[in-house]
């Protein structure tokens, strides 16, 4: 029987399959949502796409049947040999390994991939999912964009604006890498078994220059300084990180005064143009990274 014709719990009752709650698997199981992922995901004909986790392959099935060419990475063995008994060979590749320790370049070419613009889509388990989207956004790989189902809360606070509860160094980070879309709120009855919270699709498109001029490594950890006492003010939270740049408080002050900036502002209300344009400063004054 085609794969689109059986549900994850046919499939699950076939093959007595286990589920390893380790891997935190919740399998699609609604049919409409696999259309709109792709969708989402903007696949078309003649993409090649990368999908990590791809479970008992529903969604991969569905990618394939819109032209794309998909390269399929499983860490569960009893699933890869689910997925290669009932996947199209033609358009599928499916690789066994754990996507984090996997070089994913060798993994495409290995698929027949010859550096195409690519892009990742993904149903992740909740425990890794910041880590797997920081890999495809660090990569040196083409993305053009990276489509995830991650945790609600999880892609609220990828997308979230400055002044915002949802605000942190997780957005800052994603936003300096790519400009996040939420497509879609997805509530758990979707799945096989049911997860404990809802989940969403969140694309993200991938930037081809950075949106601010600062050095990265550094404009990183004012990010990660500014951050690391959330309730202090910003100014008292960088305290370290301009003692290791050989820097003190009164020319952080002057910089916030230049750049017009409110001497008690805290990290949360500061944007990503705003914490480039600190580090730039700091940088002008010869801080030592």
């Amino acid at each position: 029987m085609a794969l689109e014709a059986w549900t994850p719990q046919q499939l699950v009752r076939e093959y007595r399959f286990r589920f390893k709650k380790r891997f935190g698997q919740n399998f699609i199981s609604d049919k409409n949502l696999l259309q709109s992922i792709v969708q989402d995901a903007g696949v078309t004909s003649g993409d090649w796409v990368l999908e990590i986790g791809p479970g008992l392959g529903t969604l991969t099935q569905a990618l394939a049947q819109s032209g794309a060419q998909v390269t399929a990475v499983e860490l569960d063995r009893d699933l890869v040999q689910i997925l290669r008994q009932h996947l199209e060979p033609a358009a599928i590749s499916v690789v066994e390994g754990d996507a984090l320790e996997l070089d994913w370049a060798q993994v495409l070419q290995g698929s027949g991939w010859q550096g195409h613009p690519l892009k990742m889509v993904a149903n992740l388990p909740y425990y890794i999912t910041t880590p797997l989207v920081m890999k495809a956004l660090e990569s040196a790989l083409p993305f053009q964009t990276v489509t995830v189902m991650v945790q609600h809360e999880v892609a609220l606070r990828m997308q979230a604006a400055p002044g915002t509860s949802d605000y942190g160094i997780l957005s800052l980070v994603v936003q300096y890498y790519s400009q996040p879309h939420l497509c879609r709120v997805v509530n758990a009855g979707s799945f096989y078994p049911k997860p404990d919270v809802d989940s969403a699709v969140i694309r993200l498109d991938v930037r081809q220059q950075p949106p601010v001029g600062a050095p990265k490594a550094a404009l990183f950890t004012v990010i990660k300084g500014g951050f690391s006492q959330r309730r202090k003010k910003f100014r008292n939270a960088l305290k370290h990180v301009l003692q290791d740049w050989n820097l003190d408080m009164a020319q952080l002050d002057a910089v916030l005064a230049d750049l017009n900036l409110d001497p008690n502002v805290r990290a949360e209300a500061l944007s990503l143009q705003q914490f480039g344009a600190i580090t730039e400063a700091l940088l002008a004054l010869g801080a030592q990274p």
